[in-house]
């Protein structure tokens, strides 16, 4: 008997170029372990009613990974059905949940605007499920990546958290620098681990005050361009807080915070 797929269908609402973002950062900072991986699988979990994102995710992960096969899971059959005429060398689509029905142990698992629509207490239970599907960390290898997270509906605003076999790894905060306020104009789409944790006390809220400050600070930066101001913020925030990544990738409107500096007390 087949195993009943683990989850709840979601809303599916998906747009062209909505996970641009957050597919340019899994290039970039993980494409040299699909490089690795004698067979480098990334399965786009949820992908929605349209299956636009897998179609993206495996253009963006064969610029720096060319081996990269994509399977698109989702948990509503038709919209796995209506996905199959865009198979293709590389890209098949399958019916599942957080089982994550495919052979082998995925290199990558992107499950974008997924828990979003889960309650808060459902969240760790999920990363399980899906951690363990990952493939294991090994002497050379650090392991698959889930990365988890939401943005908004034409992916000008997005936060993820990256895991790794072992646990949590970063949040990286991305967003395009013209749309943006103040820094924290991204709690809104914090992923569901942390949205509802941006309230005083907890590090999340602590960090989005400090980065405002610095943003607040940086404005005389702002005549040279929004990039140069972020950068700028991002580099004032750093002294208190565990940035992750550099320059290369604050020009791309990013910044990567070591998850346990966020974590949710208690």
């Amino acid at each position: 008997m087949p195993t009943r797929p683990q989850g709840t269908v979601t809303r599916g609402t998906t747009n062209p170029n909505r996970l641009r973002r957050m597919d340019r950062w899994i290039a970039a900072t993980h494409g040299a372990e699909l490089r690795r991986a004698a067979d480098p699988l990334a399965v786009d979990l949820g992908y929605g009613a349209a299956p636009w994102t897998a179609v993206e995710l495996l253009r963006r992960l064969r610029t720096a990974a060319p081996r990269t096969r994509v399977v698109g899971v989702e948990i509503d059959p038709a919209r796995v059905a209506a996905a199959r005429p865009y198979e293709r060398a590389g890209l098949v689509f399958r019916h599942g949940g957080f089982e994550v029905p495919v052979p082998g142990t995925p290199t990558l698992i992107r499950a974008a605007n997924v828990l979003r629509q889960y309650d808060e207490d459902e969240v760790t239970a999920a990363w399980d499920r899906l951690r363990a599907r990952l493939a294991p960390a090994t002497s050379t290898s650090r392991g698959g990546l889930l990365v988890e997270g939401t943005c908004d509906e034409i992916g000008r605003r997005h936060v993820w958290v990256a895991l790794g076999p072992e646990g949590p790894r970063t949040v990286t905060f991305a967003t395009r620098l013209g749309s943006l306020d103040r820094p924290s104009d991204l709690a809104e789409r914090l992923p569901k681990a942390l949205i509802h944790r941006n309230v005083p006390g907890e590090p999340v809220h602590a960090f989005l005050r400090d980065f405002d400050r610095a943003w607040a600070t940086a404005a005389p930066y702002a005549s040279y361009g929004a990039r140069q101001r972020w950068m700028r913020a991002v580099r004032a925030v750093s002294t208190d807080w565990p940035v992750r990544d550099g320059a290369t990738r604050w020009r791309q409107g990013e910044v990567t915070v070591a998850w346990e500096a966020l974590a949710p007390r208690g």
